[in-house]
């Protein structure tokens, strides 16, 4: 069906909403809000000064558009958010790294509270600590807490479970006071519990005070191993102290410190993570840019990109310019943390100097990355450009490699990658189990695995999307000849037109060129585009291997119960447990097995006849 532009944009509301721009392949391009889509999309259309490069770019690949309509320009807001996290459009400035912060959780909702290390946070009313930039510091630190205060890391549910298990190893090399035996008090625990949340509250004198008086007193008394024990304790609580002496003398209160540095289409956004006035740690972003765009459209996309991933929003941003649309994105921040955040462009004194520093350590970062963005831009993007230009194609955004593994035929599985700009996309890497090819067939295999893909990404578009939707640019073939006639074969049944290459191999199983379109394509073994192919096929056959060795393991482990009707993991293991061999399992009687615990009579005689049943085969 034709898209008329100039005939839709008439039907545009003057409401708020969200618009999409789809190009000639039906991808997301661009991703923008508006208070009126009439308004709005219509600007992009009209014969106009002052439109930078990229927006004239994209408009010139806008095939047609769709919109969404909301209630508020504050819906509209989050359902942008949402959008552009799902899709990653081309032309929306976009943050090069999508990262998940620590943070340290400890579970006081529990009557025997757990400190745990946590990738996310959830409203389950434990508290919060962080967020914190190196996870293994996280680590370190909850390991050290458990030193300091002996607190459990067992799941046991307490006080429930009291006395029902024997005190596991912690308890006896003296790093937990077993509340699972009841050899602490709640009240006694939970104190414990609360000196662990002064700690990382950054509290630390009492525990170095106590830990030294305790130091001197066994070397005193010529206990000179657990004075050691205490001085290394000593040494790693001043340790973990010393990271958090940066002070901001501005105030208190948790806040952001956000600056940025920028070259031509380079930008690199700095963090800081100030909470309770002490920097507890800070991050750097790459984002890619446009020339023309100012730092307060940059610092908007940053605010609603990253803000939108993590959980922890502070009191206050500290910026270093006023960010587009910065009421409405302060309302924003402040419905999603429940209390008002503000956000602050200091001009002078402290709190300006804390965004300077930030603003100097984004500079630095930038320009000792930029010759490793470079080299990076070079072995992917640089690397797809490069392959575009040797096949004769237009644009090889998104690339799909597929691969057989399986063993004498035996568990066939097929595997494929992923790759978009030249960067893996796990997210969409996908597992095929072979369920119509017996032995060792790879041509079949392959071509089941192929129209599996095709034909349930076929579904999914006339269902209006769905995990298999997206199709890729190119189709990389672990092969030559024969693997590319069975994919051309594949998508000519169904109707559809793809580019498929095959990685030919020489003598010693290396890839020497590419199998396109009825010719061998020679590869530069020192150009990136073969450094890329490598990549690409190597991670095919990593996915398929590590998939059916899985599949191989899950055999290995079968247990002859599980074929046995009615008897599930909790009856297996029970049965095991009683018995504590098959054989025993075997020659037992009805009443000998209904006696075993999580069995009765209906289930002990399944198991009694399949046994009997396997005796006469």
């Amino acid at each position: 069906m034709t898209f008329n532009i100039e005939e839709e944009l008439k039907k545009l509301p003057a409401s708020p909403g969200v618009y999409l721009m789809h190009d000639c392949h039906d991808q997301i391009i661009y991703v923008g809000k508006a208070i009126s889509l009439k308004n709005r999309v219509r600007q992009y259309f009209q014969t106009s000064r002052g439109k930078t490069a990229k927006i004239l770019q994209m408009v010139a690949n806008i095939a047609w558009f769709e919109y969404i309509l909301t209630d508020s320009e504050m819906e509209a807001l989050v359902l942008e958010c949402n959008l552009i996290k799902e899709h990653r459009p081309k032309y929306n400035t976009m943050l090069v790294d999508d990262k998940t912060y620590p943070y340290i959780k400890v579970t006081i909702q529990e009557d025997y509270p757990r400190v745990l290390f946590s990738r996310e946070m959830k409203k389950d009313k434990s508290r919060y600590y962080g967020p914190y930039t190196s996870a293994a510091a996280v680590k370190d630190t909850i390991d050290l807490l458990h030193k300091l205060f002996r607190l459990r890391t067992c799941r046991r549910n307490l006080p429930a479970d009291i006395g029902k298990e024997r005190p596991c190893l912690n308890y006896h090399i003296k790093q937990c006071d077993a509340p699972c035996q009841g050899y602490i008090s709640k009240e006694e625990y939970r104190e414990s519990v609360q000196k662990a949340m002064d700690f990382l509250g950054g509290n630390f004198d009492p525990i170095v005070k106590s830990l030294e008086e305790q130091m001197q007193e066994c070397a005193a008394n010529l206990d000179f191993e657990t004075a050691v024990t205490y001085r290394e304790l000593l040494n790693s609580v001043k340790h973990i102290a010393q990271k958090q002496k940066i002070t901001d003398s501005a105030g208190q209160e948790d806040r952001d410190v956000i600056a940025l540095a920028r070259e031509k289409q380079e930008a690199v956004v700095q963090i800081f993570f100030v909470r309770g006035g002490k920097m507890i740690g800070r991050d750097h972003c790459y984002l890619t840019i446009d020339e023309d765009e100012t730092d307060g459209h940059i610092l908007s996309e940053f605010v609603k990109q990253f803000y939108a991933g993590t959980p922890v929003i502070p009191k206050e941003l500290f910026l270093q310019a006023a960010p587009e649309d910065e009421e409405l994105i302060a309302q924003w921040l402040t419905a999603r943390r429940g209390q008002k955040v503000t956000l602050r462009i200091p001009q002078k004194g402290e709190k300006a100097r804390l965004v300077e520093l930030a603003a100097r350590n984004a500079r630095l970062v930038l320009d000792q990355d930029r010759e490793k963005l470079r080299r990076e831009e070079t072995r992917t993007t640089g690397a797809v450009r490069q392959l575009s230009q040797m096949l004769g194609l237009e644009d090889c955004v998104r690339m799909e490699a597929f691969d057989i593994s399986n063993i004498s035929g035996v568990q066939s599985v097929g595997s494929m990658v992923v790759y978009e700009n030249g960067r893996p996309k796990r997210s969409d890497y996908r597992k095929f189990k072979i369920r119509y090819v017996d032995g060792p067939n790879d041509y079949a295999s392959m071509e089941e695995v192929l129209t599996r893909r095709f034909r349930h990404g076929l579904e999914d578009k006339a269902e209006g999307g769905g995990s298999f939707d997206c199709f890729p640019d190119l189709i990389l073939m672990d092969g030559g000849k024969g693997q590319v006639n069975i994919a051309e074969s594949v998508l000519e049944t169904l109707g559809l037109s793809i580019p498929v290459c095959g990685m030919v191999k020489d003598d010693n199983h290396r890839t020497r060129g590419l199998y396109f379109r009825g010719e061998e394509v020679p590869l530069d073994r020192h150009g990136e585009s073969f450094q890329l192919i490598t990549r690409i096929q190597d991670e095919a056959h990593r996915f398929a291997i590590e998939y059916h060795r899985s599949i191989r393991s899950k055999e290995q482990i079968h247990s002859i119960l599980d074929d046995i009707q009615g008897i599930g993991p909790a009856r297996r293991k029970a049965l095991m447990r009683h018995f504590k061999s098959i054989e025993a399992i075997r020659d037992a009687g009805v009443e000998e097995l209904a006696a075993a615990p999580q069995m009765n009579v209906r289930a002990a005689q399944s198991v009694y006849d399949f046994f009997q049943a396997r005796k006469k085969m």
